[in-house]
């Protein structure tokens, strides 16, 4: 591991990393304030049938608010728009993006699978959840294959456009803003900030609810802990590709399959430990992975990957 010395503080360009910081969290913090004066989230007032109005500011100020943070700091500072990291190098990095899609897969069923271990008495076997859904008689087994298949399609296409809105931000500027103290402790860093973004959203009850022990300073740790551990794994693709995209791609299969574990799960099921991969039992593998990158620091020497 490198150490951090004063020359690496001093190339840190701090004016610029503040006023990225101060637009992310402010509009992502007013977008959260606008929700909460509206009905929060169990109260809001419908766009249309079905779909609420939180749902709506969330996915667009609360997501973008890291874009838009990256778009003004550069044009606040004169920064230019040179190294956006938007090039997708689909064909010289094949693999990263294969990574990026089937690893959040593969990592959140073994996360899910974990938590069941840990507490079988959350398992329902009958997929309670599902079912009531379905006709009578409905091939379970063919519609959870279709569900695994719908969300790697979902969350390389449709979750990756909305996830753009995070990653452009986080691992497309803040992160380079941060290398300067040392490529672990920047990843380790922007997990932090990542997941303090969270906050207004987890006080809100968005992540895991509300009444749990501790709440709401238990989920924030907990959200911290999720950001931290997949957002190595994010740095990981966008370092490797010097690109936004994989990042995107692996996000948005995140949110696409990271609730898939709700349908084995019984009402009761703690969101703060899982089903979920928010929950502190669902992330370890997540966990383990990020330890393990972060230990090789070869892993992050872009040259040592071409």
């Amino acid at each position: 591991m490198s150490t951090v010395t004063d020359s690496s503080f001093e190339s840190l360009e701090t004016r610029r990393i503040t006023i990225f910081l101060l637009v992310a969290f402010g509009l992502a913090g007013l977008t959260a304030l606008v929700v909460f004066s509206l009905g929060g989230l169990t109260d809001s007032p419908e766009v249309i049938p079905g779909l609420p109005l939180w749902l709506v500011l969330v996915s667009t100020f609360y997501m973008f608010s890291p874009a838009v943070a990256n778009v003004v700091t550069r044009a606040v500072t004169d920064e230019g728009w040179d190294d956006l990291r938007l090039r997708p190098a689909i064909r010289s990095n094949g693999r990263t993006y294969l990574l990026a899609w089937l690893a959040p897969l593969g990592l959140s069923i073994a996360g899910v699978a974990l938590f069941f271990a840990f507490f079988p008495a959350y398992f329902d076997a009958d997929l309670t959840a599902l079912r009531q859904f379905l006709p009578p008689g409905a091939p379970i087994e063919v519609v959870l294959v279709a569900q695994l298949v719908q969300a790697l399609v979902l969350g390389a296409t449709l979750n990756a456009v909305f996830a753009f809105g995070e990653e452009f931000g986080w691992r497309g500027y803040l992160l380079q803003k941060l290398l300067p103290l040392g490529r672990w402790r920047a990843i380790v860093g922007l997990g932090v900030i990542w997941g303090a973004w969270h906050w207004p959203l987890v006080s809100l009850g968005y992540n895991y609810g509300v009444g749990y022990v501790g709440a709401p300073w238990t989920g924030f740790l907990a959200m911290v802990w999720m950001t931290t551990a997949t957002g190595t794994f994010l740095a990981w693709v966008a370092l490797r590709a010097e690109s936004v995209w994989p990042a995107a791609v692996a996000h948005g299969v995140i949110n696409a399959v990271g609730s898939l574990g709700v349908l084995f799960s019984t009402p009761e099921t703690p969101a703060l430990l899982g089903p979920t991969v928010v929950g502190a039992v669902v992330v370890v593998p997540w966990t383990v992975v990020a330890v393990g990158l972060l230990l090789r620091s070869s892993v992050f020497d872009v040259d040592a990957l071409d």
